[in-house]
């Protein structure tokens, strides 16, 4: 809810967003970031997720969005075969 009480509108978020990149000198930061970041996140974790769940999570539809988050993973595969 936004101070007036009202819900945030896309642009609003997109506003706050934008200027807590700014304010933390990471450069231009948009909405989306957040979501890809998670996405690395995810297929990052210690415990190897289900690709299935990351797709849920982040709202795909077709499963190949979501495969991309874990290609560049190689942590994903530490300790696989000890």
């Amino acid at each position: 809810m936004s101070e007036r009480g009202e819900q945030f509108t896309r642009q609003g978020i997109a506003y706050i967003i934008c200027e807590a990149g700014t304010r933390a000198k990471l450069g231009h930061v948009w909405p989306h970031m957040l979501r890809h970041s998670f996405g690395y996140h995810l297929a990052n974790l210690s415990q190897v997720p289900d690709l299935r769940l990351i797709q849920d999570y982040l709202g795909h539809k077709n499963i190949k969005n979501t495969a991309r988050y874990t290609r560049t993973s190689s942590r994903r595969f530490e300790g696989l075969w000890d």
